[in-house]
């Protein structure tokens, strides 16, 4: 466990500082998901599985197809289609997918040396809430500051 969180660590670390120097912002999008994906399993090592699938459904899913909705409605025009086309080589996908393979072994790894057999619990609203406004009430708070960021970020870029 304590070699999947250094690694998922690393990646994260990476991965952030990737977004922070990419000058394309679709490349620093993907990085962004990696990033965020990263969080979500030391989250997940951490103890915190419901923390780790907010993280991964909220901001990795539904953050970056915002985003990804705010890139498209600039629409920049032909140019910058042409060189969106010339940024689809292998070598952009190379290191995102070496440390999402990584990732994703370990994940795997961790998932294989388990004992018991995972079965899906059936999870009422109280316990939910109990959980995110008890243990879990850092990260819900700073889930609302991301989102925040996100919908200033994505009102600024819309705004002509």
């Amino acid at each position: 466990m304590m070699l999947l969180f250094y690694l998922a660590a690393a990646i994260a670390v990476i991965s952030t500082a990737a977004v922070i120097v990419q000058t394309n912002i679709v490349h620093a999008l993907i990085y962004l998901i990696l990033s965020l994906l990263a969080v979500a399993v030391i989250f997940y090592v951490l103890g915190a599985p419901f923390a780790a699938l907010l993280e991964a459904i909220v901001y990795a899913g539904a953050i970056m197809v915002l985003f990804l909705f705010v890139i498209m409605m600039l629409n920049l025009g032909q140019h910058t289609r042409d060189e969106e086309r010339s940024w689809m080589t292998m070598q952009v996908w190379i290191a995102p997918s070496i440390m999402a393979a990584i990732l994703l072994a370990q994940l795997v790894n961790v998932l294989s040396q388990y004992d018991q057999e995972l079965t899906p619990v059936r999870v009422g609203v109280l316990e939910v809430s109990a959980l995110l406004f008890g243990p879990y009430v850092l990260a819900v708070e700073l889930a609302s500051i991301l989102l925040l960021a996100g919908l200033v970020s994505a009102y600024h870029l819309a705004k002509k």
